[in-house]
């Protein structure tokens, strides 16, 4: 199903305000619907003020006036945030409601001090600063000081009521900041505030922290719920909204293809068809990633671009391993037609590898993608099922974006009793395993499709070998051996087996 962008959608656009973060825009629809107020909460160091400051820039590029009250940070202060993102604060005014002479000893009140009048001072000093400035955009940082200055829970809520009725009386779009330094979580906030977006940070045992954000309420708006990753760096928030797979497809061609291999592609019933998943299993050493970059290979030999996402193995042993066994991609990376992400897993969040999915897909026009392994992707998630459901809506994007997807995923164990950390096979179009086994003295492999979705594929055992001129070498089906797949198999006839070429080299993997 795809997205609609009709025309009503666009009028809609055209009455929100935007946030100045595309993925939020996505996630709400367009954007804020403006003249309403705003609760943005979450825990000091989670992007808060940094979101502030891009909505405000957001609407001076737009011609919207744009005002930053604060009680928390000085103007120095958010002057030097917005320079280690590259902005300039010159298009936005800047109240300061804490100042010298408020914290002058000598004062008649002192922001240290709540009082009722202090606080019915604070916001006669708000209300005047939007009189005097007219301002489209607001934005009050925080809501904590003034949670201090009520001292008790019902003024607290009628003066930010009052805020509220007067800001929709001046036709403001405004942001209240909260840092959530409460003992209970603030509920009366949630009352009152039009829409509410929460930022979380989680800091792991290993790795930096992972930030993502929530909309827990947005009247009168279709949003996307669930949490969004986010990633805090130079420029602002980058917001990666949750991939919902049926918000997406297109038509596209079924020809089937071929992986580059005669045996393998009557393995599979035919080759690889488009808008489907390939499962390539097996231990290690035994011929995954180069089955893989088989398949890669083929595909530019034809002019599709290809998508390569390297977890487990550095680049440059990745590369010469290409070079080696005569599957140079050198030649490709320069001519566009393949992009090689080498991805740190502890480093990238589970959202922001859906949106670089996503980019070589809509952007780049990739028609392969390779994810080598899952084994690695594994350990950026937090736990087995929230993995399954993150591949399943990956793997029906691809799908029904037409994208032949190859993944590899690692076994442990050599021989006898191999095992997965986590079983995929099952979301997977077709699934490939591949076996060690010993036959005359030596390791040999072993390999057979256990299902193709689409094609009808053969159910019988063939030896594998991966030649050093570029192919995989797909031997008879080994009809004469019982119990391979125990690893210790016993020979029963006059199967002839694939031999090792005389200039003695190896197999690659």
């Amino acid at each position: 199903m795809q997205t609609k962008t009709g025309p009503a959608q666009t009028v809609a656009n055209k009455t929100r305000a935007s946030t100045g973060i595309a993925g939020l825009n996505d996630i709400l629809g367009g954007g804020l619907t403006p003249s309403r107020v705003y609760l943005v909460e979450g825990t000091p160091g989670t992007g808060k003020t940094t979101l502030a400051l891009q909505f405000l820039l957001e609407g001076a590029k737009q011609g919207e006036k744009g005002l930053y009250i604060t009680l928390s940070e000085t103007a120095e202060e958010l002057a030097s945030v917005a320079e280690s993102h590259g902005w300039m604060l010159d298009s936005i005014s800047v109240y300061e409601l804490i100042n010298d002479m408020n914290l002058d000893p000598d004062g008649e009140q002192s922001i240290l001090y709540p009082s009722e009048i202090e606080l019915g001072e604070t916001t006669q000093s708000v209300m005047q600063q939007v009189d005097q400035q007219a301002p489209v955009r607001i934005v009050f940082d925080s809501l904590s000081e003034m949670r201090l200055l009520a001292q008790n829970p019902l003024r607290y809520r009628r003066q930010i009521l009052a805020l509220k009725h007067y800001f929709a009386s001046r036709k403001c779009t405004v942001l209240l900041l909260d840092d959530k330094t409460s003992e209970s979580g603030d509920q009366q906030l949630h009352s009152i505030a039009h829409g509410v977006i929460s930022l979380e940070q989680a800091a792991h045992e290993f790795g930096p922290e992972r930030r993502r954000m929530r909309v827990i309420k947005m009247r009168g708006l279709k949003f996307r719920g669930g949490y969004h990753d986010f990633i805090l760096g130079t420029g602002g928030l980058q917001v990666f909204p949750r991939l919902v797979a049926a918000e997406h497809g297109r038509a596209f061609a079924v020809d089937m293809h071929s992986t580059g291999s005669a045996g393998l592609d009557r393995l599979l019933g035919g080759g690889l068809v488009p808008g489907t998943s390939f499962l390539v299993c097996g231990p290690s050493g035994i011929g995954k990633t180069t089955t893989a970059m088989r398949c890669a290979l083929t595909a530019m030999q034809r002019g599709d671009r290809v998508a390569y996402y390297l977890f487990d193995e550095g680049m440059s042993t990745f590369m010469l391993r290409s070079r080696t066994l005569g599957m140079d991609m050198q030649p490709y990376i320069d001519n566009g037609l393949l992009v090689i992400h080498h991805i740190d897993p502890a480093e990238v969040a589970p959202g922001e590898f859906s949106h670089m999915l996503r980019t070589a897909v809509e952007k780049n026009h990739a028609k392969l993608v390779v994810i080598d392994s899952l084994n690695a992707y594994l350990q950026a998630m937090p736990g087995e099922k929230f993995l399954i459901l993150q591949m399943h809506e990956i793997l029906s994007y691809l799908n029904q974006q037409g994208i032949t997807t190859v993944l590899v995923l690692g076994q442990h164990g050599v021989i006898g009793d191999v095992h997965v950390d986590v079983d995929l096979s099952y979301l997977s179009d077709a699934t490939m395993f591949l076996r060690f086994f010993e036959a005359a003295g030596q390791i040999r492999t072993a390999m057979f499709v256990i299902k193709s979705r689409t094609n009808n594929h053969q159910r019988t055992l063939h030896e594998f070998r991966i030649t050093a001129d570029g192919g995989i070498q797909v031997g008879d089906a080994l009809e004469n051996f019982e119990g391979i797949l125990t690893g210790l198999p016993t020979y029963r006839g006059g199967t002839a087996m694939m031999q090792v070429a005389d200039d003695g080299e190896n197999d690659g993997q």
